[in-house]
């Protein structure tokens, strides 16, 4: 299939960008990556009356590493954070994760802000975000910019708190030492959307687990983070039959429904072995 007739813009600025989406809004869409936005058009289930091509925008192809976070332009591409040694040292997380999406060819084209905008519920990077507690800067012309934590950016399936006017400008997400991080996921075939993800997060001290974050993506409208397995995790021993555990209380809280791909209860057991082994592999980065 063919898309449905549209109006090209392709712009070289940011403020030629803002321009576009104050004067129409509603009807403009964006292509950065193109990866997702592409079949969508295709199918023509998207039908844009404008389509905003912003990849000449160089000002939006940063990546700034500080004392507290990994800061990446909404035109920085997934592969260029795979591939950054200085990421890789600070925040390795994020460049596990992107490893899973797609394959190398679409990890070329794909950028950090559209894979973050576009809200996919089963996408890699939304749920390392939750579980960093990152957030998503986005700009208009009117408004100026503002900056918007996960939680409240992130809505419903392929819905974010971004406004018809808004452009997603960056990504941040934070370095907490001497927190630890790991991603896994498990898919039908690697390069294929996630059955489920999960991303865990531990501050251990002395044997002892002081906090843990767990969020999963694959399971619901948007990543979760399952809150009360994190505030019944704090002060247990920091061993692997306490990752046999977390990993039981992941599979009874994490919310999940059947569909086409598996069952409810299926994709429960997947969240609970995911963390059971992601808590485990953590612990023994640790060591005794």
């Amino acid at each position: 299939m063919k898309p449905a007739a549209f109006r090209y813009r392709a712009v070289g600025s940011l403020e030629e960008a803002l321009d576009v989406l104050s004067e129409h809004g509603e009807d403009v869409t964006i292509i950065a990556g193109g990866q997702s936005l592409m079949p969508l058009l295709n199918l023509r289930l998207a039908r844009p009356e404008i389509l905003l091509d912003i990849n000449r925008i160089a000002d939006l192809a940063f990546l700034e590493i500080t004392a507290d976070a990994v800061k990446m332009g909404a035109m920085t591409r997934a592969a260029t954070v795979e591939h950054h040694a200085e990421v890789k040292q600070v925040l390795p997380v994020v460049p596990q994760a992107i490893a899973h999406i797609g394959h190398p060819q679409i990890r070329n084209r794909t950028t950090i802000g559209g894979n973050v905008a576009h809200a996919d519920p089963s996408s890699e990077l939304p749920g390392v975000l939750a579980c960093l507690e990152g957030s998503v800067q986005l700009q208009s012309k009117t408004r100026g910019t503002r900056t918007v934590g996960w939680e409240d950016f992130f809505q419903s399936v392929f819905t974010t708190d971004k406004q018809p006017d808004e452009l997603v400008t960056g990504v941040t997400f934070p370095i907490t030492e001497p927190w630890r991080y790991s991603y896994q996921e498990v898919a039908a075939r690697h390069g294929d959307y996630p059955v489920a993800g999960v991303t865990v997060g531990i501050l251990e001290q002395a044997g002892v687990l002081e906090q843990v974050r767990i969020s999963v993506v694959g399971v619901a409208d948007r990543p979760v983070r399952l809150r009360t397995l994190e505030e019944r995790s704090s002060g247990m021993a920091a061993t692997a039959a306490t990752a046999a555990v977390l990993g039981r209380f992941a599979r009874n809280e994490v919310p999940a429904s059947d569909d086409v791909h598996v069952s409810a209860e299926y994709r429960k057991a997947i969240v609970g072995t995911l963390v059971s082994r992601t808590v485990s592999s953590l612990l023994e980065e640790i060591g005794p």
